[in-house]
């Protein structure tokens, strides 16, 4: 089953995005985010499809999707950093369609934080968070010499190019199906956005500063290994290499497993969802 799914870290790029913001004792708290209108359903079309997209003019919609997922993106987290919670967390599907009419950029930190909103209040989703150790991947070289890739490069762009809310030759980020493409970022970053491809934690030791050019593309998917009379389905010559061969054939990097401390996301209460 194939699920197209928006990645929405596409603005503060880290493991956690913060709900508030500290201000000092004369101002005042702002607002938190909410949608102005949400729908929330139990799924039960035959309909097996999963989708996960925010759209322009502040649309959300999800069909078919575990709330796991949701909270995954609403905390840009992997699946092993959501502890707790209820059997159903990872196994009922829902239907989610929401608006903010008045939000006219593209996915963000406000709209994550209104996907928090959406879960306070429609699941009763309340959580802490703790440091375990959890398994995690390290981004190194391949190579004993440093040598890198076609498809890493230093970037021609000029420094404090950075306006990711706007798409632009420089500072861009382009991801799709197998694909992954960056301009002008540093290669911390470009581990967080590879982070959940493999769906782990991904800590950069590759000593790469300053901002790079990457251009990555994988088989999002494993073959099919049969065909519809029983037997092996050849791979094609023109299918791209897994996610595994294609950091080291295209970038000369390799992802090592590991260990290492990770915030967790504990769920300490969680309801399903009140009526809409």
């Amino acid at each position: 089953m194939r699920a197209a799914i928006i990645r929405l870290a596409c603005v503060a790029l880290v493991s956690y995005v913060p709900g508030s913001m500290a201000v000092t004792a004369q101002s005042e708290a702002p607002a938190t985010p909410k949608f102005e209108v949400a729908s929330v359903k139990l799924h039960t079309s035959d309909d097996r499809r999963v989708m996960m997209v925010a759209q322009p003019g502040g649309r959300f919609v999800a069909a078919n999707v575990p709330l796991k997922l949701v909270i995954r993106t609403a905390y840009q987290l992997q699946d092993d950093q959501i502890v707790g919670g209820p059997a159903w967390l990872g196994k009922d599907r829902f239907d989610i369609e929401a608006r903010a009419p008045g939000m006219t950029s593209a996915p963000s930190i406000e709209l994550l934080a209104m996907l928090r909103s959406l879960l306070l209040e429609r699941f009763k989703l309340t959580t802490h968070r703790e440091m375990r150790e959890l398994p995690i991947f390290e981004l190194a070289r391949v190579r004993a010499d440093g040598a890198l890739g076609e498809g890493l490069r230093p970037t021609a762009c000029p420094e404090l190019a950075i306006d990711l809310s706007q798409p632009k030759p420089c500072a861009n980020i382009s991801n799709g199906s197998g694909t992954l493409t960056l301009r002008g970022m540093p290669v911390e970053q470009f581990a967080a956005y590879l982070a959940p491809v493999v769906n782990r934690v991904i800590v950069d030791r590759t000593a790469l500063g300053g901002r790079w050019d990457i251009d990555l593309r994988w088989s999002p998917e494993p073959p099919q290994p049969t065909d519809v009379a029983g037997a092996a389905t050849p791979a094609r010559l023109d299918d791209p290499p897994s996610i595994f061969t294609a950091l080291q054939e295209q970038l000369g990097l390799k992802l090592e497993a590991s260990r290492g401390m990770v915030e967790v996301l504990v769920v300490d209460t969680l309801e399903h969802p009140s009526p809409n």
